[in-house]
This record gives C-alpha cells, sequence and structure tokens, in this order.
C-alpha cells in the first residue's frame, strides 16, 4: 500500500506518519514545501520518501500510482488568516484544487483523504454540529477549509472521486509548533508572562489528542469508509477554565490581560461524534507538566 501525506511535517501529519511506522507494508511519501510550521525532526526514525514541494506544484508523475491521498497541508493559523488571508487561499483552495486535478488521473487511487475543522460550522451556540449542517464559516481560514471541502465533494460528484473528509476540533500534543494556544500560554505562565485573553474568555472549544485523531483517520482508512465523518472528543473547555486549568498544573498564578475579541471570533464549537478517545487534554496537561514531572 502506498499513502501520500502531504503535509506531513506538520504538527497532525507528522503524527499519522508516525502512526504508520506500524504497519511496515505501507509505503509512505511525504509532500512538504517545508513552511514555518514545518519540522523533520517530528518524523525522526520514520521510513519515507520525501517530495519537498508546494502542493500547487505537485504534479502527476510525483505522486503516480498510489493507493491513497491524505491531505493535511494547509494554512491553519486564524490569526495570521485576519492579517493576511492570501496564502490561507492559495494552499487551502488553490492547492486542494490541483490535488484533486491529480487524484482524478490516478487509476490506482482508493481514497482521497481530505482533513478539515469543525470551524466550517461557524458558532454553535448550542447543540452539536452534525455532518449534515449548513457550513457557515467566520474566517478567512474556515472559508478556505470550506471552499476545499466543496471541491472534495464536487470532484466526487463529477468525477466519481471516491473521498473522505474529516472534520475534526482542536489537535494538542507533543511537539505541536509553540504559536498554537496549549504551548504559547504554558510557556507564558512559566515565565510570569502577562496573557492576553480575548473578549470575556468564555468561548468553548473541544479537544483532541492528536493521536487519537490521526488513529480514527487511520481506522476510517482501513474501513473503506466514504463521505464526511466528525472525530471529536467531547472534551470541550471555555478559554479561560484551560488557562486557570494550566496555571494550577504548573502551580503558578496566572497573570490575565483582556484584549478586545479578535474579528469573527465563533463563540462555541461542538461537534457530533462516536469515535473513542485515550486522552482528554487535562490528563495529557498533568502528564507533561505536572509537578511529578
Amino acid at each position: 500500500m502506498k499513502i501520500i501525506v502531504t503535509g506531513g511535517l506538520g504538527f497532525i501529519g507528522s503524527a499519522f506518519v508516525r502512526m504508520l511506522k506500524n504497519y511496515p507494508n505501507i509505503k509512505t511519501v511525504i509532500v512538504d514545501k517545508g513552511t514555518y510550521a514545518s519540522d523533520i525532526e517530528r518524523v525522526k526514525g520514520c521510513d519515507f520518501k520525501l517530495i519537498k514541494k508546494d502542493i500547487c506544484d505537485l504534479e502527476l508523475k510525483d505522486i503516480d500510482n498510489c493507493d491513497y491521498i491524505v491531505n493535511f497541508a494547509a494554512e491553519s493559523h486564524v490569526d495570521r488568516s485576519i492579517s493576511n488571508g492570501l496564502p490561507f487561499v492559495h494552499s487551502n483552495i488553490d492547492g486542494v484544487f490541483n490535488l484533486l486535478e491529480i487524484a482524478i488521473q490516478i487509476p490506482s487511487l482508493k481514497k482521497f483523504v481530505q482533513i478539515s475543522t469543525d470551524e466550517v460550522y461557524g458558532d454553535k451556540l448550542g447543540g452539536q454540529s452534525l455532518t449534515t449542517d449548513p457550513l457557515n464559516p467566520s474566517s478567512y481560514y474556515s472559508a478556505s477549509k470550506a471552499s476545499a471541502d466543496m471541491l472534495v465533494i464536487s470532484a466526487g460528484r463529477t468525477y466519481d472521486l471516491p473521498y473522505l473528509i474529516t472534520r475534526t476540533c482542536n489537535n494538542f500534543g507533543d511537539m505541536q509548533h509553540p504559536e498554537k494556544f496549549i504551548p504559547i500560554i504554558m510557556n507564558s505562565i512559566k515565565d510570569d508572562v502577562e496573557i492576553p485573553i480575548y473578549g470575556d474568555g468564555t468561548q468553548v472549544r473541544e479537544w483532541i489528542w492528536v493521536e487519537d485523531n490521526v488513529t480514527e483517520i487511520f481506522d476510517l482508512i482501513l474501513n473503506n469508509a466514504s463521505g464526511i465523518f466528525h472525530i471529536g472528543s467531547r472534551d470541550r473547555w471555555q478559554n479561560k477554565e484551560l488557562v486557570q486549568l494550566m496555571g494550577d498544573i504548573l502551580d503558578k498564578e496566572v497573570k490575565w490581560k483582556y484584549a478586545p475579541d479578535r474579528l469573527g471570533h465563533d463563540k462555541r464549537y461542538a461537534l457530533k461524534s462516536n469515535n473513542q478517545v485515550n486522552m482528554t487534554i487535562d490528563e495529557y496537561l498533568k502528564k507533561q507538566y505536572g509537578k511529578e514531572n
């Protein structure tokens, strides 16, 4: 089996590559252009071929005769999309379009797997998002991911491309880029740096351990799942609750600084999902940062 993993040096993509180490019969090919969020150290000890290319520049000859394309490649930092949305359109829309144009020319392809996000639904002020809910993105990031999902679905309908779209919540785990919520807050508390909290800090996010996410993605692939699937955790926290938890675990006072709310900031995300999880965010934080460590 040959699997193309785009964005395989990123946080979630690399976790997927590390998991594939357990399957020696799988040939892994990573496609990654090496952005600031990429790190080859994340896949140290893994057996793979690396194609250092932007997915917008990928050609059929690069990945022909593969069984699966699993697309983790994306610009994903919402604040960055607010200040400059163009890279998000380039990677998340143009890049996916190019991958699909290649995918429909690969006779051996069993599935095109698009890794998406709960943010495509926008605010979920009550209840949980269903896979049948309308998309209502609030940022250039989430709009570009919703657009990519629509491109995948249309390729399925027009060209009979077999596809799987997974929409998941906020991921946490080892080797996450320091600009992300968990590492930046933990480092700020350790260094006694004042933490800016958007609005009143009551925004609710659902969190999943990255290892649980990639395991479920692979299980869906092995079970020949098609269509749209949610990979959630039901582990939901207000932002300020999570910040306080990190302070408690570090046994340090949190220095708060309330800041104007982010433009287009969604109040709450919640996915309807049935997958199993092995670690909640509080368990992870206590294990990684608790006093015994």
